[in-house]
């Protein structure tokens, strides 16, 4: 690992976010297992592909990716030792072999140039501190005419996740979602700035498409908004209300949550995303 320039984030992901990630992975990709095959079907993984797996996290994709090409390897990058540590732990237990895990920065981590036939990313590539210097170092690791591919939200509207904590303006001090090119969760839900900024990365081919998916959130109303509450922004928000207001919020999510159980009594919330494709240039 060399030279770490998104230090806000990488104190994040290496401190409590990191490790709620780590010990809920499980949680995590109940809700967003849905994007995994359209995801890993764009990218077009098979046969010997070498795929760079771009915020990996506890490392789901990267050894479904590796399983898509048992001739191939599979790297996962990510700045959180936690979730790296999860991720080394869960494919020695599965057996996936042709895989590896590496801390770094996706801006400036030395990945060997053309080493990669594809990347991609599920929800792992909206919190670059710099995207285009981030895409680019990406587009650099691609061999000519390598694809790139992954999800990031679209419009908070459309994402049950977000209705949801935003449900708790006036009682907690909820703010706007970042706007797009700020780094945060929806930093690349505008098409037009996604387009910008992987042209100027260096790919070309850029095609957008909606995707949408239903996550199960928690085994009941109750589970789910503690479930949330317990992420880095619900731990952000009750830390800055007192007793009564915190209790308020959570019966309030709970009663929001309760309209979304299914009739096992499992809370889903759809997640609108943009499914985003490019090829590096081929020259």
């Amino acid at each position: 690992m060399t030279g770490i320039v998104n230090t806000a984030q990488d104190q994040a992901w290496n401190g409590p976010e990191g490790e709620h990630w780590a010990r809920h992975q499980d949680r995590w990709n109940a809700v967003n297992e849905g994007f995994d095959e359209p995801l890993l079907t764009a990218a077009g993984i098979a046969g010997a592909h070498r795929t760079l797996d771009i915020g990996c996290g506890a490392g789901r994709t990267t050894r479904l990716a590796a399983r898509r090409a048992p001739r191939g390897h599979a790297l996962g990058l990510d700045l959180s030792g936690p979730m790296l540590a999860e991720a080394r732990a869960l494919a020695a237990r599965e057996g996936v072999g042709n895989v590896a895990f590496t801390r770094g920065d996706a801006q400036t981590h030395p990945l060997d140039e053309g080493a990669f036939d594809a990347a991609i990313s599920r929800y792992g590539i909206m919190f670059f501190a710099d995207p285009e210097a981030a895409f680019g170092n990406i587009a650099r690791a691609l061999r000519p005419g390598g694809r790139i591919a992954f999800v990031c939200p679209s419009d908070p509207a459309l994402n049950g996740w977000a209705t949801a904590m935003a449900s708790l303006r006036g009682i907690l001090p909820v703010g706007d979602p970042a706007r797009p090119g700020e780094p945060g969760m929806f930093s690349l839900a505008e098409p037009d700035h996604v387009r910008a900024v992987l042209t100027a990365a260096g790919f070309t081919s850029v095609e957008i498409e909606e995707s949408r998916a239903y996550g199960t959130w928690g085994r009941d109303a109750a589970d789910a908004a503690d479930f949330l509450l317990g992420t880095g922004p619900g731990r952000h928000l009750m830390r800055q209300a007192d007793e009564p207001a915190g209790t308020r919020a959570r019966a309030a999510l709970t009663d929001h949550l309760r309209a979304h159980q299914a009739p096992d009594g499992t809370v889903r919330l759809l997640s609108t995303a943009w499914l985003v494709t490019a090829d590096r240039r081929a020259s």
